[in-house]
Protein backbone atom coordinates (compact mmCIF):
# COMPACT_ATOMS: atom_id res chain seq x y z
CA UNK A 1 0.00 0.00 0.00
CA UNK A 2 1.24 3.50 -0.78
CA UNK A 3 1.95 6.25 1.70
CA UNK A 4 -1.16 7.76 3.27
CA UNK A 5 -1.12 11.11 1.44
CA UNK A 6 -4.09 13.33 2.21
CA UNK A 7 -6.52 13.78 -0.65
CA UNK A 8 -5.79 17.51 -0.61
CA UNK A 9 -1.99 17.12 -0.53
CA UNK A 10 -0.44 18.89 -3.51
CA UNK A 11 1.67 16.97 -6.04
CA UNK A 12 4.13 18.85 -8.24
CA UNK A 13 6.45 17.46 -10.89
CA UNK A 14 10.06 18.32 -10.04
CA UNK A 15 11.69 16.93 -13.15
CA UNK A 16 11.10 14.59 -16.04
CA UNK A 17 13.25 11.45 -16.15
CA UNK A 18 16.11 11.21 -18.62
CA UNK A 19 14.83 7.81 -19.77
CA UNK A 20 11.02 8.05 -19.64
CA UNK A 21 10.73 4.61 -21.26
CA UNK A 22 11.69 3.10 -17.89
CA UNK A 23 8.39 4.34 -16.41
CA UNK A 24 4.94 2.82 -16.71
CA UNK A 25 2.29 4.88 -18.54
CA UNK A 26 0.63 5.87 -15.24
CA UNK A 27 3.90 7.39 -14.01
CA UNK A 28 4.15 9.46 -17.17
CA UNK A 29 0.54 10.60 -16.82
CA UNK A 30 1.18 11.80 -13.27
CA UNK A 31 4.28 13.69 -14.36
CA UNK A 32 2.33 15.43 -17.14
CA UNK A 33 -0.72 16.23 -14.98
CA UNK A 34 1.40 17.56 -12.12
CA UNK A 35 3.42 20.05 -14.13
CA UNK A 36 1.18 22.48 -12.29
CA UNK A 37 0.44 21.74 -8.61
CA UNK A 38 -2.40 19.21 -8.41
CA UNK A 39 -4.23 17.65 -5.41
CA UNK A 40 -3.84 13.90 -4.88
CA UNK A 41 -7.59 13.43 -5.41
CA UNK A 42 -7.35 15.02 -8.87
CA UNK A 43 -4.37 12.84 -9.76
CA UNK A 44 -6.38 9.72 -8.87
CA UNK A 45 -9.26 11.01 -10.97
CA UNK A 46 -7.00 11.64 -13.97
CA UNK A 47 -5.54 8.15 -13.67
CA UNK A 48 -9.00 6.59 -13.22
CA UNK A 49 -7.47 4.37 -10.54
CA UNK A 50 -8.33 3.71 -6.88
CA UNK A 51 -6.71 6.01 -4.35
CA UNK A 52 -4.51 3.24 -2.89
CA UNK A 53 -3.02 2.48 -6.31
CA UNK A 54 -2.51 6.19 -6.94
CA UNK A 55 -0.67 6.48 -3.61
CA UNK A 56 1.68 3.65 -4.63
CA UNK A 57 2.44 5.39 -7.94
CA UNK A 58 3.02 8.72 -6.15
CA UNK A 59 5.29 7.01 -3.60
CA UNK A 60 7.36 5.54 -6.44
CA UNK A 61 7.71 8.91 -8.15
CA UNK A 62 8.60 10.71 -4.91
CA UNK A 63 11.21 8.06 -4.05
CA UNK A 64 12.78 8.69 -7.49
CA UNK A 65 12.81 12.45 -6.84
CA UNK A 66 10.43 13.15 -9.72
CA UNK A 67 7.59 14.71 -7.70
CA UNK A 68 7.12 16.65 -4.48
CA UNK A 69 4.08 16.01 -2.30
CA UNK A 70 3.22 18.70 0.22
CA UNK A 71 0.44 19.19 2.67
CA UNK A 72 -1.56 22.28 1.83
CA UNK A 73 -0.88 25.25 4.07
CA UNK A 74 -3.73 26.42 6.27
CA UNK A 75 -5.32 29.58 4.90
CA UNK A 76 -4.04 31.66 7.83
CA UNK A 77 -0.44 30.76 6.95
CA UNK A 78 -0.85 31.59 3.28
CA UNK A 79 -1.62 35.26 3.88
CA UNK A 80 1.29 37.39 2.79
CA UNK A 81 3.04 39.59 5.39
CA UNK A 82 2.35 42.57 3.12
CA UNK A 83 -1.38 42.10 3.69
CA UNK A 84 -0.88 42.16 7.45
CA UNK A 85 1.03 45.44 7.15
CA UNK A 86 -1.73 46.97 4.99
CA UNK A 87 -4.38 45.94 7.51
CA UNK A 88 -2.32 47.32 10.39
CA UNK A 89 -1.77 50.58 8.48
CA UNK A 90 -5.54 50.80 7.80
CA UNK A 91 -6.36 50.22 11.46
CA UNK A 92 -3.89 52.89 12.57
CA UNK A 93 -5.43 55.41 10.18
CA UNK A 94 -8.84 54.95 11.85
Amino acid sequence: MGEPFELVAIVTTLRMPVEPTELIPEHLTVLKVCRKPTPVADVASQLKLPLNITRVILSDLRREGLVAIERPRPVAQSIDERIYREVLHGLRSL
